[in-house]
């Protein structure tokens, strides 16, 4: 450089002070480093021989260092503020979502990082859920899942302390978890830091900050994410434990509601059961006792007797149900309501027997001593509590103690039936005009001939029937009771078909095929009733061995029979049947054909082929082809022992198919 062109001394000293006042002036504005890179640039551009070069180059760096310092204090600063707020969340904050996000919201910008997250150890499943996440584009990263083994997670649950990596793809000092590294590359991550939430020297979760380059984090950058992680895990535990009071209370709140409304329920129950009691002490009607519990229970009930059958109902008012309207005792949920009612008795409990179309059955045996009077069917479109279950179950002890009361006065005013029945039937008749008297007060002449009918039944018992008759259409001069287990029957001898049709038809509409009957001839006077009732009871001896079931017979049908046959078991009678009339039972049963019953009409035609045909309402000459096919099966009948025997079983065995073969003939 020539003379010409090198700065005078009071140049350089203008221009150094033009650099310190430039300097001061870029500190004070915070200026970026950037610009402090400048202006040091420019003075290492001057000539190598200009005066105090390397003094201003040394005034710049410090300048620069000064604002390094100035830098780091900032970010200190930053960072304790940072950390205040977190601590003032951890006491102003009770949702432990908005909490946690603000913790890793404040990483993130403290940090200067792209993307920052939070992961709670799962021990049952040993790994790492990410809870929270901050910035980033892909859905995933919000979704991570760490194991224990793989990743940074596997450093940091091993030497339980921060770690760092400016390359984590790359980073060859853990295990890789392919899904973790896939995650990475979509979020294009490179640098990742984390540290551990601590809770009483147990790893409860991490936390992470990360940058999409290569970046160098110091110690302050480790302490801040430390410290927010700490306070990470104080508002988890903090969480956890005001979940859990709060839990603690709302159950304490519960429980005192659920006392109430026990308390409730239990006055209610015993204001209802009070109720009921005085209904029944003011001998109000079963009627009433039904109407009064079915609105206390909000629904239908249904009283029914031991057969199955209604004999009382009531409905709560604006009850919409329909299945107590519709109830029959053989309906299509019968068979529920049996078993319901078997499950019932011996515990004394109620039981739901069904539910269909919205509404619910509940039913219960009503037990009066060692018998059971009947059930009590509660109809209801939603489930009782167990306070009104027992409600319902006490209402069927007061609808057991009126049907006891119904029955009591039911048996007082059969109990003259009843001796008038046994009088009857007794061997000795200490005073025949005092006798005449007793019955003419029911209708019953005794000057005129006379008619028994005995019926045995299987279940309901004989008690049920009479009472069931009783309380049905009055039978005008008929006394009627149950007498040593079979149903008696006393009427005149003109009103015998009247009352025996009454009888059938109650019989097959309520005791289905169960009973078996017998009907006496006419006898004149009272003296021959007991030796009628121990015939009758013989024949009916004879009728269950023979296995009649659901007929009437008359006494003319069984006269012979009961002589042969009432020492026999059921076993020697089918045997003696099969040997005489086998083949042709087999051949009918077989082929359809009707010869058994052509074979008894022939008999009691006595043996006129023309009446018979008469009789069944068919050709002669069937007859006569029927016959030819009987004498076939059976062989020839022409002596009068072998025809005896054949019509013997003939008889018998109409008898055992419940008459139809006769009804036939009739």
């Amino acid at each position: 450089m020539n003379q010409s062109n090198r700065p005078t001394p009071g140049a350089v000293q203008v221009a150094t002070d033009g650099v310190i006042s430039d300097l001061i002036q870029l500190l004070h504005q915070g200026a970026p480093a950037e610009d402090f890179a400048m202006r040091l640039a420019r003075i290492e551009a001057l000539p190598e021989d200009v005066a105090r070069k390397a003094s201003l180059m040394e005034l710049v760096r410090m300048a620069m260092a000064i604002r390094n310092r100035l830098d780091l204090q900032q970010q200190r600063e930053r960072g304790m503020l940072a950390l205040i707020e977190s601590a003032q969340d951890l006491s102003s904050r009770l949702d432990v979502a908005d909490l946690l996000r603000a913790i890793v919201s404040r990483a993130r910008n403290l940090l200067g990082s792209h993307v920052a997250w939070l992961s709670t150890y799962d021990s049952d499943r040993d790994e790492f859920h990410v809870v929270v996440a901050d910035g980033g584009s892909s859905q995933s990263t919000g979704k991570m899942v760490a194991k224990r083994d793989f990743g940074v997670a596997s450093v940091i649950m091993s030497t339980r302390a921060p770690f760092t990596t400016a390359d984590y793809l790359h980073d060859t000092r853990f295990r890789h978890d392919p899904k973790l590294d896939d995650t990475f590359r979509q979020e294009g991550l490179t640098t990742l830091i984390g540290a551990p939430l601590f809770w009483a020297d147990e790893v409860i979760g991490l936390l992470f900050v990360a940058d999409c380059y290569h970046r160098a984090h110091t110690a302050l950058n480790m302490s801040i994410l430390s410290t927010l992680a700490i306070h990470a895990a104080v508002a988890i535990k903090n969480a956890k434990a005001f979940e859990e009071t709060s839990a603690a209370l709302r159950d304490v709140e519960l429980s005192r509601a659920e006392v109430e409304r026990h308390a409730r329920h239990v006055n209610a129950a015993s204001e209802a059961h009070e109720q009921m009691t005085s209904l029944l002490a003011s001998g109000a009607s079963l009627s009433t006792l039904c109407q009064s519990i079915a609105e206390l229970l909000e629904g239908s009930i249904l009283v029914l007797d031991e057969a199955g059958h209604v004999i009382c109902r009531g409905t709560a008012l604006g009850y919409s149900g329909t299945a107590a309207e519709g109830y029959s005792p053989h309906d299509e949920h019968s068979g529920d309501v049996v078993r319901a009612l078997r499950s019932s008795r011996p515990v004394g409990r109620s039981v739901v027997a069904y539910e269909a179309n919205g509404e619910l059955c509940r039913v219960i045996s009503v037990i009066g001593g060692n018998e059971v009077l009947g059930a009590v069917l509660l109809f209801r479109q939603s489930a009782l509590d167990e306070i009104s279950i027992r409600t319902f179950e006490r209402s069927a002890t007061v609808i057991g103690i009126a049907l006891l009361s119904q029955d009591r006065m039911e048996a007082n005013k059969s109990r003259d039936v009843s001796n008038l029945l046994r009088y009857l039937i007794s061997p000795r008749h200490d005073n025949p005009e005092n006798l005449s008297d007793f019955a003419g007060r029911f209708g019953l002449q005794l000057t005129q001939p006379l008619a028994l009918i005995l019926i045995e039944m299987d279940d309901p018992k004989a008690g049920y029937a009479a009472r069931r008759l009783r309380g049905g259409a009055p039978l005008a001069g008929v006394v009627l009771d149950e007498i040593d287990g079979v149903l008696a029957i006393v009427c005149g001898a003109t009103k015998a078909d009247k009352v025996l049709q009454t009888i059938t038809s109650f019989a097959k509409r309520e005791l289905n095929c169960v009973y078996r009957g017998v009907l006496s001839r006419p006898v004149s006077t009272p003296a021959e009733m007991p030796a009628l009732y121990a015939t009758l009871r013989r024949a009916l001896s004879v009728l269950r061995r023979i296995g009649v079931q659901g007929h009437i017979v008359a006494q003319n049908e069984m006269a012979l029979y009961s002589v042969l046959f009432e020492t026999h078991d059921q076993a020697s009678l089918t045997n003696f049947l099969d040997t005489i009339i086998g083949p042709l039972l087999s051949h009918d049963g077989k082929k359809g054909s009707e010869l058994t019953t052509t074979l008894l009409t022939y008999f009691d035609c006595n043996q006129n082929a023309k009446a018979t045909a008469r009789c069944l309402g068919i050709h002669f000459n069937t007859v006569r082809q029927r016959l030819a096919n009987i004498e076939e099966l059976l062989g020839h009948w022409g002596n009068a022992t072998r025809a005896l025997e054949i019509h013997m079983a003939l008889r018998l065995w109409s008898l055992s198919v419940g008459g139809h073969s006769r009804e036939a003939r009739e």
